[in-house]
């Protein structure tokens, strides 16, 4: 029975997942119409088969925070999800501030179990570094092109959104190898999709309904990656 429970929710998210992906390609009215529906419901979905899992799996006693962190970054980004569906420049904002609010509470969560400094993940972290580097400016400076008002949240959210991976590569080696594997191709994901959507909202004349299905789909795989190997680290 513990095994079913922890089954249902997997495959729930995996279904609204699949939906809203292909949903979000969609121009149509009814298409965004569902998509009220179904993007609202991917992170508690989400969260049950987490806690669920973590539950069936009985949770090692020292990885409180790591489970704490993960569930409060699910409840964050479930805030950056609804806000999104909105079009307006204030419905961006929110949504940037509350994927902030999730990042924070991963790095936070990653950072609770991290290893000494020599067995950190050299190469990950000058991706890392690299990209803040990088691609921070660039995208302040097209989101400022949009509105000067956007530059500022935008650089902060692209340096914590950095943090978080670079965090992913700071993780204890005690840990089961394939759940760290797991939660830093999540973590990549993460990147790549908030690549996708930055490309799609700052440099491009008109939106791509393909590259917002890019989008979803890079990031409710990096969630649920991210979700499967805390749930097996813990």
């Amino acid at each position: 029975m513990p095994r079913a429970q922890t089954l249902l929710p997997r495959a729930a998210y995996a279904a609204l997942a699949i939906a809203d992906s292909v949903a979000a390609g969609k121009s149509s009215p009814a298409a965004r119409r569902l998509r009220y529906v179904l993007k609202p419901a991917l992170m508690p979905a989400l969260a049950t088969a987490f806690l669920d899992g973590t539950r069936a799996n009985g949770a090692r006693t020292d990885s409180g925070p790591l489970r704490t962190g993960t569930t409060a970054a699910q409840a964050f980004s479930w805030g950056g999800d609804v806000a999104l569906l909105g079009t307006s420049e204030r419905s961006f904002l929110a949504g940037v501030g509350s994927f902030f609010g999730a990042h924070v509470a991963y790095s936070a969560a990653f950072l609770s179990v991290r290893g000494e400094p020599q067995d950190y993940d050299t190469a990950g972290l000058k991706v890392a570094l690299g990209l803040w580097l990088t691609a921070t400016p660039l995208m302040s400076i097209a989101a400022g092109r949009t509105d000067p008002a956007l530059r500022a949240p935008v650089a902060a959210y692209a340096t914590i959104l950095a943090g978080m991976f670079a965090s992913s590569r700071m993780l204890d080696p005690a840990l089961p190898q394939g759940a760290r594997r797991t939660l830093q191709v999540g973590t990549a994901l993460f990147l790549v999709s908030d690549s996708v959507l930055a490309v799609q909202k700052f440099l491009l004349a008109e939106p791509r309904p393909a590259l917002e299905s890019a989008v979803m789909a890079t990031y409710t795989a990096a969630q649920g990656l991210i979700a499967a190997g805390v749930a097996s680290a813990t």
